[in-house]
């Protein structure tokens, strides 16, 4: 929708005035979210508005494994879009410490990270809006910390959300965390890969994980399986529900290096063009991307990336 950034606003604060700073907020708030003058504060609702989104967004992105590889403030679009990925990649195995920047190596921007890192941004881009929101700092100060207060509750409910549709709960229970905590659990207990067990759970097979003949995993699916039942939606309801928020296939970085390798080396773009075509709909559920859902080989060798590459 456009390429304004924390970091754009960050550079205006930073070198230009506060007539400028406030000609770029009104440039954004018409763009993005435009509304009729009904004497709010505007720069407020500015504000708030990216916050809800980056929240959605981070939530979206863990939802199905995904991990941007530099979230840095230049990074972070404040439409709520994915931009400047950079050395980014889908998560195999479940791991909240999973990184695919190779030089991050304290793990900032872990798969774990990223609520923590986007909250750190968007105190940032607040501290930027604080000419803007009052002309009392500290009464400023005191309404952006209130609006960077609900950004850890936005994220949660949101992430909450994604993961009882990712189970195909239509309702809501105060002991679905604990539910969905537990799988995840599991998952990082016995490295299970994170797509394919939602995939095989979608599929109600539950033999198709590395999770199968665990008896803890047995108990849990016997528990979801009650929960499920609490719910007046039939099983192929739940299934659908699954189906439309449980990615069949990921763009694998195995695949992506096969698919590169033939157009590079051998100016074959079939491969390419075929693994477009497996996901170009990755929650179609086909009898071809079964070939495109397995991980990786082992390998001895950490898959490395950076930025440009």
């Amino acid at each position: 929708a456009s390429h304004l950034r924390v970091g754009t606003f960050q550079f205006a604060a930073n070198w230009g005035t506060v007539d400028e700073l406030q000609a770029l907020a009104d440039y954004a708030l018409e763009r993005h979210f435009p509304s009729p003058d009904t004497g709010v504060n505007r720069y407020l609702s500015l504000l708030q508005n990216v916050i809800e989104r980056q929240a959605s967004l981070v939530a979206q992105w863990q939802l199905v494994g995904f991990i941007h590889g530099v979230m840095n403030t230049d990074n972070m679009a404040i439409s709520g879009e994915s931009i400047d990925y950079g050395p980014c990649a889908f998560m195999n195995e479940y791991d909240p410490a999973t990184v695919f920047s190779s030089i991050d190596t304290y793990g900032r921007y872990a798969y774990g990270n990223q609520p923590r890192i986007a909250a750190w941004n968007l105190t940032r881009f607040a501290e930027t809006l604080l000419p803007l929101l009052h002309d009392e700092e500290q009464e400023a100060i005191a309404m952006a910390q209130t609006a960077l207060a609900d950004f850890s509750a936005l994220h949660h409910a949101r992430w909450l959300q994604g993961m009882r549709a990712k189970l195909g709960l239509f309702s809501q229970e105060a002991e679905d965390i604990v539910l969905v905590e537990e799988l995840l659990r599991l998952l990082e207990q016995h490295q299970a890969d994170f797509t394919n067990t939602f995939r095989a759970l979608t599929l109600n097979r539950p033999d198709q994980t590395t999770l199968h003949g665990v008896p803890a995993f047995q108990q849990w699916y016997d528990d979801w399986q009650a929960r499920l039942g609490h719910q007046p939606e039939t099983t192929a309801q739940s299934q659908r529900l699954m189906q439309t928020n449980n990615p069949a296939v990921i763009p694998r970085n195995h695949r992506v290096e096969e698919a590169l390798e033939a157009a590079v080396n051998h100016r074959d773009y079939s491969v390419l063009e075929r693994f477009l075509a497996i996901l170009s709909d990755p929650f179609a559920y086909t009898s071809e991307q079964e070939e495109y859902s397995a991980p990786p080989p082992p390998s001895s060798t950490p898959y490395q990336t950076y930025c440009g590459t």
